[in-house]
């Protein structure tokens, strides 16, 4: 896999924490939505903050398709699977054969192209608030945009204790239920990328290991 795309993915789908200095500079880089406190949130975006939580806790297992789209009109398509609490797994479509899997610990990111395997603390990801056991975005974040779209509703927030730096913009459907459908993360250069869901279906058929790294030469791609 092209190392531009593994290192896309890497900020598309976890923004996995770097060093202190670098997240400063990107943040200090970055164009703000916004910066709504606590005090300013009113009571219609603190109601929509708090259906986003109860939609988190309620999922349990699911998978679907994704798309990842950069802001030069790239893409990737593939596979993924969540897990409650904190278990995921992307699997990039061939010729790509990069996989992202978290255990429930941390996050490994696979590329069997250039055989490496990065880790991170789960933590270190805004999944680590968003698939955590207890889910709670009014506690956890810090939000930028929370509105409500005619057919979605729009949050854009960080982890407030910054262990994963840089805002995540979430779109979910409102209609028939609940769904989360698609976000954007920016990369150093403050170039968005994409990532869409569909088909998303509720499943607990994953075998044992599924949501554990392998080492990248003995791992079979599924």
């Amino acid at each position: 896999m092209d190392r531009h795309f593994a290192l896309t993915a890497l900020f598309a789908l976890t923004c996995l924490a770097m060093p202190a200095s670098l997240a400063q500079e990107a943040a200090s880089g970055q164009k703000r939505i916004g910066n709504m406190t606590e005090g300013q949130l009113n009571d219609k975006q603190i109601q929509l903050i708090q259906k986003v939580s109860t939609y988190f806790n309620q999922m349990s297992s699911l998978k679907g398709d994704f798309v990842q789209t950069t802001v030069g009109g790239n893409r990737l398509r593939g596979k993924f699977y969540v897990k409650r609490p904190g278990r995921f797994r992307f699997d990039f479509d061939r010729p790509s054969r990069l996989v992202i899997v978290s255990d429930g610990q941390h996050v490994a990111i696979q590329d069997h192209d250039l055989k490496t395997d990065d880790r991170w603390a789960l933590d270190q990801t805004p999944f680590g608030v968003l698939l955590r056991e207890d889910v709670d975005l009014l506690k956890d974040a810090r939000f930028y945009e929370v509105e409500d779209a005619d057919d979605a509703i729009i949050i854009s927030f960080e982890d407030k204790r910054q262990q994963a730096p840089g805002a995540l913009k979430m779109f979910l459907a409102k209609k028939p239920t609940l769904e989360l459908k698609k976000w954007i993360t920016k990369d150093l250069q403050g170039l968005d990328t994409t990532i869409e869901l569909s088909g998303i279906v509720r499943t607990d058929n994953f075998p044992p290991d599924f949501f554990k790294a392998a080492p990248v030469a003995l791992e079979r791609l599924r």
